[in-house]
């Protein structure tokens, strides 16, 4: 609509005092005519509600399903809004900022009921279209000399319409802000339970709902820690699992995330292939799944077959430097509390330099970090003597006594791995016997050095 001021009302060169004061009784008659014309359609106040709810019913779909289910809600609505804005024409210092505060909370209920914004300003515009036609219709009905007057005032009352516009888009996208925040800290509290088995059985079916997981799906869950001075800068999470589910949960001391894995398969869950964990750069700020969209995971159960824990950790890619821990496969969601800390015992087992440990294929070092109290006090008994030794001749005798039981008990490929021959290997092997009294023939002796050796790297550092 146009608001032009014809050429017949512009003010003609002159004098500029007689100019201001005829603009200035121009305009008194103009708002004389405007509060007029407002009172009538105060009069009229339901039979402009209903031809408003006619023209939102006819043009914006979205006002036609709402009327559908709370016809009376939105007439109530549409009703209390021009009450209050045709009533601003009349007493703006007295109605004003209550008409601003109906915009607002007009804006507030739509977005918690899921409208589209732009239904919403199209809406409040309509109404402004409506409001301007009555005043124009009212005053060339009862007083047709005078619509040349409602020129005067047409732009203030289109930017009253802009400014309640601005209020209820502000509203909308402050409102819209707070429940995008409600629903991911609501998404992130539930996954914080699965992780710290406080989740209520009650509760699960919601939970699985909400996190798009079966509830008797069968998970591991793995535990990522960066190397020092990296952060996570990729929205995928801190690590990639190709081709499976995987729901990220960044740790409070933002140091590391758990992913809590769907190990029942998927299209590419039999295509099981090693990879280095020494390459991508996956980093993330918060959940959501690998192969998925930004909201949930990807359902891709269908086909394919369960996946263990062993090859889920092969399947792990990680940025370099980064350590990870793999739990055993467990059944169902109120099992991931159990599956979280036996993920953090197989990371604790994992060498400071990176890579990646399942717990399932390192129970012997678990067993030693579990209880760090016993596990210096065998290393202690065991490997004494040799601990006590100048630190050269100590790590020889460690680094020997390792490559050693690595390689399976074969001198040869020990010394092939120390760079040394086979025979200073086993002269370095009957030093350690005899310092720790332990023969590396008796398998119960075996037993007690390669634990001791476990909680000396894992308990001593």
């Amino acid at each position: 609509m146009q608001h032009l001021v014809p050429d017949h009302v512009r003010a003609v060169p002159g004098p500029r005092t007689p100019v201001f004061a005829a603009r200035s009784a121009v305009e008194g008659e103009a708002l004389t005519v405007l509060h007029r014309a407002a009172r009538a359609l105060l009069a009229g106040l339901p039979d402009l509600t209903e031809r408003l709810m006619t023209v939102l019913r006819e043009r914006e779909p979205a006002y036609r399903a709402a009327m559908e289910t709370d016809a009376d809600g939105v007439r109530e609505e549409v009703q209390r809004s021009l009450r209050l804005n045709v009533g601003s024409l009349l007493r703006p210092g007295e109605l004003r900022e209550a008409a601003r505060r109906c915009s607002w909370a007009i804006g507030r209920s739509r977005a918690e009921r899921g409208l589209p914004l732009d239904a919403l300003l199209r809406a409040f515009r309509l109404g402004g279209g409506l409001v301007w036609q009555g005043l124009v219709d009212e005053t060339t009905h009862r007083h047709p000399t005078d619509v040349r007057l409602l020129v005067h005032v047409a732009a203030d009352v289109w930017n009253f319409v802009d400014e309640h516009c601005a209020v209820v888009a502000d509203a909308y996208r402050q409102t819209e802000r707070e429940l995008v925040w409600r629903r991911e800290n609501r998404l992130r509290l539930m996954t914080a339970a699965l992780l710290d088995g406080t989740a209520r059985i009650a509760d699960l079916p919601a939970t699985a709902a909400a996190l798009g997981l079966p509830e008797q799906g069968r998970y591991a869950v793995v535990v990522v820690r960066l190397s020092a001075g990296r952060s996570y800068q990729d929205a995928r999470g801190p690590a990639e699992l190709p081709g499976l589910r995987v729901l990220w949960h960044r740790d409070r001391d933002g140091g590391g995330s758990h992913g809590i894995v769907l190990a029942d398969g998927g299209p590419s869950a039999g295509n099981d292939r090693d990879h280095d964990h020494a390459t991508g750069d996956g980093t993330g700020t918060r959940t959501r799944a690998t192969g998925g969209g930004p909201d949930g995971p990807e359902d891709r159960t269908a086909a394919g077959p369960a996946l263990d824990a062993g090859r889920i950790g092969r399947r792990l890619v990680l940025p370099p430097g980064a350590r990870a821990g793999v739990s055993p496969v467990a059944d169902g969601l109120a099992a991931i509390g159990d599956a979280r800390r036996l993920a953090d015992t197989a990371l604790r087992t994992c060498p400071r330099t990176g890579g990646t440990v399942v717990l399932e294929e390192q129970l012997p070092a678990a067993l030693v970090v579990s209880a760090p109290n016993l596990g210096a006090a065998l290393a202690e008994r065991v490997l004494g003597p040799l601990l006590r030794l100048d630190p050269a001749d100590r790590d020889v005798l460690l680094d020997t006594l390792t490559a050693w039981l690595s390689c399976d008990g074969s001198a040869q490929r020990a010394a092939a791995g120390l760079y040394c021959h086979r025979n200073t290997v086993l002269n370095r092997l009957r030093r350690c016997e005899q310092l720790t009294g332990r023969s590396l023939t008796r398998p119960a002796d075996l037993v007690e050095l390669s634990l001791a050796l476990s909680a000396h790297r894992l308990c001593t550092g």
